[in-house]
Order: structure tokens, then C-alpha cells, then sequence
């Protein structure tokens, strides 16, 4: 039961992760009346608490490495307590500030759970191999995917339910319901004796080859955290398909979980660095197809969701598996090294958010409303074109690694 407890937690923090990326744009805009700009530098800010909160996360973990136990009950609580307050928030005087506050919690403890997760590979793994690193990946990501699944359907299924008032209420404690049963679950992982290694330094991150994957790792996350931001407004706004875009986003991690096993297997046979150079171009014909896409194209969108979420999936797998195998191989503390990776792929958020969202608003877009040819051309270019270049540059990151590569 080691890999389906370790799955377990991975859905706790995928189906955290979700609404915080996803819902979040659209629900303080629509329902508690908050501009896109301000939104975005809320964002912003509290990417700068991550700048320093993610490392240090990081550092106490491997400082008291016997306490993991104590980390993912914190981490579970965290969640638990956060997402009933953020979806019971009321529009109104200092509903900015209650935001802010709400945030700051969840994310402190997102970032707890997930550090603690990923930094913690060499111990939840059965053996500290690559072949077993992989096979962790393969269990950890195809959980983290079922919790993207289950968070994306749960608010329009609330809906459906006769809640449509409170669809996102019942959202935040069907959140939290899941963050508690998830930590009663997965308490005997949290058992295992901690592998450790040496302190990470600066020097031992570029002499394993970790610091060009992180480097990798930012740039690569930019195309998914824009998408993932403007995903709402894309499908209902810009492609005029309301109440599409639930079982949309459904369809494109569900491609992502079912090609998981398939990355896992092309990795094996001829290695990680090949296995990205196959998925990426995926995920570049899917910006480049849904921006000539017209209004009402349902059947086009969802191809591009099944190619871009099968790209995804490979992303999901490949590159964190790499990441652990180059700080194991180099005997080196994981958890320091993944606090840095877990703000770089929220930097990207930020980035993401900062600078996309404020944009829309200077073109006169507005979620739900009839929006200008200009606003919806902007909205385009945000979501399909700067993407499709950003994950060009992420291609070349790969072109780049060293070529002499074992499988794993």
C-alpha cells in the first residue's frame, strides 16, 4: 500500500492545486468583484512570500528530517482550514485583505505539502534507484492527475446538485473533506525512515546537472501557468462555449493521467531527454491549433486538449523524476533543492498572472460580458501565440542536455 497512500496524498494536493490556479482568476473577478489587475499583483505578491517561504520550507525539512510526519499533518490542515474560508468569502469592503490572508495560508501550506512530497522521493520509494524513482513518479503523478480530475468536476457536479448559489462554498469544504481524509490515510508513509543526504550548496546543484533542469523547469512552466490562468475565459469568452469549460478541462487531464503510464514506459526504453523532445512538439501544435480556432469549435478544442494534456503528462513525469535522480545520484539533501523547484514553477504562475492579467483589463476584456474585437484578439495572443513561444524556448532547453543518458 506504499505507492497508492503516496498517490493519495498527491490527489489531496492536485485537487488543492486546481482551484488555486484555475477557479481563482474567475471566482474573485465574477463573484467577489475584484478587477484582473489587482488579481494579478495579489498573485505577484505572494509569489515574493514564496521567494523566501519555498526554500526555507525546503531547509527545515531536511534540518529535521524525523518531523515529515508532523510537515504533512500541517500541510493537510493547512488545506483543510483554507479552502472553506477562501469559497465563503462575501464581495464588499476589505474582501481584499480576508484574500490575501486566505491565500497566504493555503499556499504556505501547498507549498509545504508538495516540498515534503517530491523532496522526500528517495524515502517513499521502495529502493532509491532511478528504475524505482520513476515508478514513484509514475504512482505520485497518475494521483496528482485523478485530483485534477476530481477538482475540476466538483464545482459544476455542486451545481448540477440544486447548489447553484453555492456551488463554490460547497466546493471549499468538499476541499477540505478530502484534505482530512487524505491525512488519516497516508500517516504510515510519513513512518519510513528519512533518506538524507549531504548539504545542498550551490557547487553541488551545478556539479549534478540540477541547476540547468530548474532553469528548465521556469521556463517550461510559463506556457501551462498562462493557459491554466486564462483557461475560463478562453473557452467561454473567446471560443463562446459556456459550460464547456468543466468537462474541457476534464478531457485534458484525463489525456494527461492515461498517457502517464505510456511517458513511463517510452522513458525506460530510450530515456528522459528523448521521451520531452516526443511530448513537447505536442503541446506546440495545440497552441498554434486553438489560435486559429473560431467561436463555437467545441470538436477542435477538445482535440487540442487531448494533445496538450498528453503532453502535460509526459511534463508531469519526466522532469521531476530527472530532478530526484540527479540530486540522488549526487547524494545530495532533495527537499532544499525542491523548495527551489516549487517556486520556480509558482514564479511562472506569477509571471503568469502579473503580466497577462493586467493586460486583458488595459484591452477592455471583461469576464462574462461582450468583449471588444481587440479584447478578444489580446485574449488569443495570450493564451495560444506567447505560449507557443515560451515552449519553444523550453524545447531548446532540452536540445541542450548532455546526450549521454541512461534510460530510467
Amino acid at each position: 500500500m506504499l505507492y497508492p497512500r503516496v498517490s493519495l496524498y498527491a490527489l489531496m494536493l492536485a485537487a488543492a492545486g486546481i482551484p488555486l490556479y484555475i477557479h481563482l482568476p474567475r471566482y474573485a473577478s465574477v463573484e467577489l468583484g475584484i478587477s484582473l489587475g489587482a488579481i494579478g499583483t495579489i498573485l505577484l505578491l505572494i509569489r515574493l512570500v514564496d521567494l523566501v517561504q519555498d526554500p526555507l520550507i525546503g531547509w527545515a525539512i531536511d534540518r529535521w528530517p524525523r518531523a515529515q510526519a508532523l510537515y504533512a499533518a500541517l500541510a493537510a490542515l493547512g488545506l483543510a482550514v483554507g479552502f472553506p474560508l477562501l469559497f465563503s468569502l462575501q464581495p464588499g469592503q476589505g474582501v481584499i485583505v480576508w484574500l490575501v490572508a486566505v491565500l497566504v495560508l493555503l499556499f504556505s501550506a501547498y507549498s509545504l505539502g508538495m516540498i515534503l512530497l517530491y523532496g522526500r522521493s528517495a524515502t517513499l520509494a521502495k529502493r532509491p534507484e532511478p528504475q524505482e524513482l520513476m515508478t514513484l513518479a509514475a504512482w505520485r503523478e497518475g494521483g496528482m492527475l485523478t485530483g485534477v480530475v476530481l477538482a475540476a468536476i466538483a464545482p459544476s457536479t455542486f451545481a448540477l446538485a440544486g447548489t447553484a448559489e453555492q456551488d463554490y462554498t460547497a466546493f471549499g469544504y468538499f476541499l477540505g473533506a478530502i484534505a482530512i481524509f487524505s491525512l488519516v490515510a497516508t500517516r504510515p508513509i510519513w513512518q519510513r525512515k528519512p533518506i538524507t543526504g549531504d548539504t545542498l550548496s550551490l557547487s553541488g546543484l551545478q556539479g549534478s546537472g540540477a541547476i540547468r533542469l530548474l532553469v528548465l523547469a521556469l521556463v517550461n512552466s510559463l506556457p501551462v501557468a498562462i493557459t491554466s490562468t486564462l483557461f475560463l475565459f478562453f473557452v467561454e469568452d473567446r471560443l463562446n462555449l459556456p459550460g464547456k469549460a468543466g468537462p474541457l478541462l476534464i478531457l485534458f487531464f484525463l489525456s494527461a493521467g492515461l498517457s502517464v503510464p505510456l511517458w513511463t514506459k517510452i522513458s525506460r526504453s530510450v530515456g528522459a531527454k528523448t521521451t520531452l523532445l516526443i511530448a513537447m512538439p505536442l503541446a506546440i501544435v495545440g497552441f498554434v491549433g486553438a489560435a486559429f480556432l473560431t467561436p463555437g469549435n467545441l470538436t477542435g478544442f477538445a482535440a487540442i486538449c487531448i494533445a496538450s494534456g498528453a503532453a502535460l503528462g509526459a511534463d508531469m513525469v519526466v522532469l521531476p523524476a530527472m530532478f530526484s535522480i540527479v540530486l540522488t545520484q549526487a547524494g545530495l539533501n532533495a527537499s532544499t533543492a525542491f523548495g527551489i523547484w516549487s517556486f520556480a514553477g509558482k514564479l511562472g504562475l506569477a509571471i503568469a498572472a502579473f503580466a497577462v492579467l493586467p493586460a486583458l483589463q488595459l484591452s477592455g476584456f471583461s469576464p462574462g460580458d461582450a468583449n471588444s474585437a481587440m479584447a478578444l484578439t489580446t485574449l488569443t495572443i495570450a493564451y495560444a501565440v506567447i505560449p507557443c513561444l515560451l515552449k519553444l524556448c523550453a524545447l531548446g532547453l532540452v536540445l541542450a542536455l548532455p546526450t549521454a543518458e541512461q534510460p530510467v
